[in-house]
């Protein structure tokens, strides 16, 4: 049986100290707990009477013992780039936590430090692309049961007046790097991986600092999908967090649910061919054929981002393809730093 992952966190914070810490520790057959390391010394206290293992206030001590083999960074947005590059250079393997860099200067340099063959690799926390609910959508879109896909809503609305580090552009702060990284990259997988063209537009609408925290971006898919994302703290009456509208029928998101409704797929539609002429008077509106239609309520599951972790084992213990590659990971940082103007961009 392969050995569990010797790994040193760094970043005891809500990341570090919350999802991280638990969803590792439901995996300790692949993953242990060698060291950890914050500057605030007794955020390493729990870890150690937890796990036994060693704690470090100094980061670039920590990056100095051999035995670990992948450092996971769960530290503010703005030390990404610094913590993720020196973890490399040391000959460390890296889980970095989104956003992947705060600028996509810095996300090339690390694409090629942790790229290279035999070297240290690198991995993009973009745990929810493994969503129930995401991963869901995507396979009934691909069981044409709503027909061709045109138009994708995503929302993640709240109201909120926060007030902590993530309203600060200095510490890598706003909706585009916290919420952002994650919904642009599901859109840019309903897009069909890429787009001809984008819109952005972003404000300051509850939250204190300096910072965005409502978001508006709308693709143009290479597969000609309109994709509609918004991220807001600004949203007293939330919206569904899925709509999906297809030639066949459209899908929208109740909690944990899927509400579909999809003309009957046994049911053969006769041609429809448009009438020139003047309506008998009378005749009402539009096409007077019934239409059969399909409803059902699909589970789409609670969260389900936590099996990140099980491709990553897969992947650093035997060779498995990862499933977040650097250079989508990368388009998503492209997305944002452009999202940052709020215009129309052509992708070409």
């Amino acid at each position: 049986m392969d050995k569990p992952i010797r790994v040193g966190v760094v970043g005891l914070g809500r990341a570090g100290s919350g999802f991280h810490k638990s969803e590792m520790s439901a995996r300790q057959d692949k993953f242990v707990y060698h060291a950890v390391c914050d500057i605030i010394e007794e955020r390493t206290v729990p870890f150690v009477e937890k796990f036994g293992c060693k704690a470090y206030t100094d980061y670039a001590e920590m990056l100095k013992d051999e035995e670990i083999e992948l450092v996971d960074i769960a530290t503010r947005s703005c030390d990404h780039y610094k913590h993720a590059r020196m973890a490399l250079l040391a000959g460390k393997d890296v889980m970095l936590e989104k956003p992947f860099c705060m600028h996509l200067s810095e996300v090339n340099d690390l694409i090629a430090l942790g790229s290279q063959p035999g070297g240290p690799h690198l991995y993009i926390r973009h745990n929810r692309r493994f969503e129930y609910g995401f991963c869901k959508a995507m396979e009934i879109i691909n069981s044409g049961k709503l027909g061709r896909v045109y138009e994708v809503r995503l929302a993640r609305n709240s109201y909120q007046r926060r007030n902590d580090w993530q309203t600060i552009n200095e510490f890598g702060g706003g909706q585009l790097l916290n919420w952002g990284p994650h919904i642009v990259d599901h859109s840019l997988q309903f897009c069909g991986g890429a787009y001809t063209e984008m819109y952005s537009a972003i404000r300051q609408v509850a939250a204190a600092g300096d910072c965005e925290d409502h978001i508006k971006i709308v693709f143009t898919g290479i597969n000609g999908c309109i994709v509609d994302m918004e991220i807001s703290g600004g949203v007293a009456i939330p919206v569904p967090t899925y709509r999906i509208y297809g030639t066949k029928g459209s899908l929208v998101s109740e909690g944990d649910n899927f509400r579909l409704k999809y003309l009957d797929p046994e049911v053969e539609l006769a041609p429809v061919v448009a009438n020139p002429e003047t309506p008998v008077p009378g005749s009402g509106f539009g096409n007077s054929e019934k239409l059969t239609w399909v409803e059902e309520v699909v589970p789409a599951g609670n969260n389900g981002g936590d099996r990140i972790w099980d491709a990553l084992y897969e992947s650093i213990r035997h060779g498995v393809k990862y499933p977040i590659a650097l250079s989508e990971a990368a388009a998503v940082t492209e997305v944002l730093e452009k999202a940052k103007i709020g215009t129309i961009f052509e992708n070409k």
